[in-house]
């Protein structure tokens, strides 16, 4: 069963902190995508791909269930659960023109962030990148992984994993 969304406020169906925090523990299928292994952790432009698939998922099913319930209330009759099914992935292979996926410049900033409150860390391994065909001196890929206390976060300190930028920056919220 996927996250649900909550109405009002910013437009997310769960903060980037809780799925990577998540994702990086493997969890990754309660999102709807793949689950990676823990140990070896994920490059930052895989849990990227990663956050915005699972937003799209959400966004998508949400979007085909409120079309279907209007289009139902309007002609009187039951709701057609195949129809959400056709509407979910017609909205999955071309998404709403107002859907908003985290850019990757941001990701990296918040991603930052959470490197800063000492949450996730390199784990060791890389890879070559694709660019590293062009360019010999780019960097490769780097994966990371939740440290210890990444991993305690959830439990220990809910509110800093709603609000990192307020954790590392001591902002009350």
């Amino acid at each position: 069963m996927l996250p649900e969304p909550r109405r009002g406020g910013f437009g997310r169906p769960f903060g980037a902190a809780q799925f990577i925090l998540d994702f990086l523990a493997g969890r990754g299928p309660v999102y709807g995508v793949d689950a990676i292994d823990p140990g070896q952790g994920a490059p930052q432009t895989d849990v990227h791909a990663a956050y915005n698939r699972a937003v799209l998922l959400v966004v998508a099913r949400d979007r085909a269930n409120l079309k279907e319930e209007r289009a139902a209330r309007r002609q009187r009759r039951n709701l057609d659960l195949e129809r959400i099914e056709e509407l979910t992935r017609r909205y999955i292979e071309k998404p709403p023109r107002l859907y908003a996926r985290m850019r990757y410049h941001s990701f990296l900033s918040y991603f930052a962030k959470l490197k800063a409150l000492g949450w996730v860390e390199p784990s060791g391994e890389s890879e070559p990148s694709l660019l590293q065909d062009t360019f010999a001196d780019a960097p490769p890929r780097i994966y990371y992984r939740l440290t210890t206390t990444g991993l305690s976060a959830p439990a220990t300190n809910p509110r800093a994993v709603r609000d990192p930028l307020g954790a590392l920056y001591g902002r009350e919220g």
